[in-house]
């Protein structure tokens, strides 16, 4: 007799669904069973079925749906004929007020997404309910140990389970079917600093591979894979050496020493480059690549006194997925001074080059220039920057940036174009083949640098940008006002001409990742609370819909029962979106399913508490400069400048009401807003220096208050 499940799909057979229509229970068999739908559908996925699947990507089994990262679906039922038909199919509350960054993945209409605070959600996409959610209760407290809001960017799976890196460290299995822990690992035990975990974790060939994040705060970075059966860890490479002193763990370390100035000692803060997003596998050559961050700290002067190159940071690392053993490396930002990562999502293509089939790695990193790589051996092929740039004017042909020695100076305030937050960041792009085109969320975020010489690790002080909450940049931020512009914009970028084919303006920088499909369709969803879709040829906008709140994440789609839909999980934040935001309206973390044909009531979106400007708040004038320093060392990277930026998902301290800030010692020393990520200062701040930040806070606010 044919089994009830077909272990090649991980699903309920044909046998079995013969049955249940003979019986007259279809439905009922597929919508009250889910734990057990859940359970079958993710028995089946490994490395046989991800390749399967991405024939013709019925399911979205990993975070870019394939082991190539393209994030393209060759679903074609929703097309750019009738994408205008979209409505919405359900949406399901994800119960959080931070950060959304995950892309859904769904097996046989399972989906799984996390949240903020590494929350995990099973949900029934025939039905949109909830089947289990796992909280891994994360203490709230250690918000601040991360740069970039306390975000997720979803999860990984394999044979019946499911696997997330929590912020504080654990690599959990989860039973796909209950949620369940079957497994943990504290992926930073032995480790030293201030590391989060914010970046899916991906499975290849049976280990599940996880980085993380923190070279703000003086960390050495590196990525571990571990067993996916036992959670028993297989290997782990670091980015950059360790302490010249002792053994260095591989002749890659060992090559890497050579390119940075001992002088420097820059094992004392680290070095950086945490690899906290990007992975990719290319199977036929047996290969996994990673993006490696940014220098720690930053400035490259301070870190690396005499110069050198500073391997590996900034760079796309090619290792052995079974052992771990490096291969081969290209870096795309030497001596990295600006907080260049090349952390951000990679995809690879088979392309034609001067009319001959290549094996490519694309790539569009913090840096602003889009990278054409071979990926069987890491050669460099071409290179364009796709925003404005201000600290190289190309890259030869060896590939090697051309740098503008102004841009290294570090002596006095310059912009830094483009600055830290990215000429693109984290947010995905995907690739269509058919169309040729990279659809890329590019940005400005206008930002000034100067070096500051007299920086020393972990040593906070007035001025000092963050160093309070434990950043170590040796950079101080905006002494001058930048000039620079900012904007956001969706680029649809040939890589094979190095030019954008088209590009589509919007009104603000922090726009979601992008989905392309065979139905000729990108979508994307946007900073001011929208979710759009264009044609993937021309950059006509075919669709839109609401989505109250801004979106970051990127999309998925799948087919369920002989229906595609699409999928975005919306909740605004990040780094940019703790400070600023671009709409009125605000809600909690959302995801939203579209289908042709939905109905389905869109949830009610609640305004966004305006507040008055502070008023009435009384205070020591001849406090507000010592206040200016304090803030710039404590508050300024989550509430922005008072009464100046709008509030993203922290609110601005210059709206708030009166009594907040008359009361402020309440909220600064263990108060309740430690609850949400609220850093406790006691033994941090004194109570003169509370005073001072009130007075700072009430005296802009009196300063921009319009005259009458």
């Amino acid at each position: 007799m044919e089994s009830l499940i077909d272990n090649s799909r991980g699903r309920p057979s044909r046998a079995a669904w013969i049955l249940a229509a003979c019986l007259g229970t279809t439905a009922a068999f597929v919508q009250a069973q889910p734990a057990a739908q859940a359970a079958a559908a993710v028995q089946g996925v490994d490395g046989a079925y991800i390749r399967a699947n991405t024939a013709r990507t019925p399911d979205w089994p990993t975070t870019g749906v394939d082991y190539a990262e393209t994030r393209y679906s060759r679903l074609d039922q929703i097309n750019a004929a009738n994408v205008k038909d979209l409505g919405l199919a359900w949406s399901y509350n994800l119960e959080s007020t931070r950060g959304v960054e995950a892309t859904p993945v769904v097996v046989d209409g399972i989906m799984y997404v996390t949240a903020s605070w590494s929350v995990v959600h099973a949900i029934d996409t025939r039905t949109g309910n909830k089947i289990w959610t796992y909280d891994p209760q994360i203490d709230r407290s250690t918000g601040f140990k991360g740069c970039c809001d306390v975000v997720n960017r979803g999860v990984a799976l394999w044979k019946g389970k499911v696997f997330v890196g929590a912020w504080d460290g654990r690599l959990i299995a989860l039973d796909a079917a209950t949620g369940k822990e079957v497994w943990h690992k504290n992926t930073f035990e032995g480790q030293k600093g201030s590391l989060t975990i914010t970046g899916a974790p991906r499975v290849f060939k049976g280990k599940v591979i996880i980085g993380n994040g923190g070279a703000e705060y003086g960390v050495r970075g590196y990525i571990t894979a571990y067993d996916a059966e036992t959670g028993e860890q297989k290997w782990r490479w670091f980015s950059v050496p360790g302490d010249p002193s002792k053994p260095f763990e591989d002749e890659s370390m060992k090559r890497a020493a050579k390119t940075w100035d001992p002088s420097g000692k820059w094992w004392e803060a680290g070095g950086g480059g945490t690899m906290w997003d990007s992975m990719t596998f290319d199977a036929e050559l047996n290969t996994m690549y990673v993006g490696t961050g940014n220098g720690s700290p930053w400035s490259h002067k301070v870190r690396s006194p005499k110069g050198g190159d500073n391997l590996y940071l900034a760079s796309i690392v090619a290792l052995d997925p079974d052992t771990g053993k490096y291969k081969w490396h290209y870096q795309e930002t030497p001596g990295d001074n600006w907080d260049y990562t090349s952390t951000q999502p990679m995809i690879l293509a088979d392309i034609k080059i001067a009319g001959k089939p290549r094996k490519v790695i694309l790539h569009a990193p913090k840096n602003g220039f889009f990278f054409v790589l071979d990926r069987t051996n890491g050669k460099f092929i071409s290179a364009k920057n796709f925003v404005p740039v201000n600290w190289a004017s190309g890259y030869d042909k060896n590939g090697k940036p051309i740098n503008i020695a102004a841009a290294r100076d570090g002596s006095k305030p310059e912009d830094a174009i483009p600055g830290p937050y990215g000429a693109h960041n984290w947010h995905p792009m995907s690739f269509n083949p058919k169309t040729g085109l990279v659809y890329l969320p590019a940005q400005n975020v206008p930002v000034n640098l100067m070096d500051d010489k007299n920086w020393e690790f972990n040593q906070a002080g007035p001025g000092k940008p963050q160093s309070g909450t434990g950043w170590n940049t040796a950079k101080f931020f905006n002494a001058e006002p930048p000039k620079s512009k900012p904007f956001g914009r969706l680029l649809a970028w040939d890589p094979v001409a190095q030019k954008a084919a088209w590009s589509v303006e919007h009104v603000s920088p922090w726009n979601g990742g992008t989905l392309t499909t065979a139905g000729n369709v990108v979508f994307q969803g946007t900073a001011d609370g929208r979710f759009v879709a264009y044609n993937a040829a021309s950059g006509e906008k075919l669709w839109e819909a609401p989505t109250g709140t801004g979106v970051v994440a990127a999309p998925s789609t799948y087919m369920v029962d002989g229906k595609q839909y699409v999928s975005v999980a919306v909740g605004w934040g990040g780094v940019y979106g703790l400070a600023a935001r671009a709409t009125e309206r605000q809600g909690p973390g959302t995801v939203y399913t579209f289908a042709v044909g939905g109905k389905a009531k869109m949830p009610d979106f609640v305004a966004q508490r305006a507040g008055q400007l502070l008023q009435g708040v009384k205070y020591d004038p001849a406090k507000v400069e010592a206040g200016t320093l304090l803030y710039v060392a404590n508050c300024v990277f989550c509430h922005g400048v008072p009464g100046v930026d709008r509030g993203g998902n922290i609110p601005n301290l210059g709206y708030m009401d009166a009594s907040y800030i008359e009361n402020l010692p309440n909220f600064i020393f263990k108060g309740p807003a430690m609850a949400r990520g609220m850093p406790d200062f006691t033994g941090k701040l004194s109570g003169d220096d509370v005073e001072s930040i009130k007075a700072f806070i009430q005296g802009t606010a009196d300063a921009i208050r319009p005259k009458n």
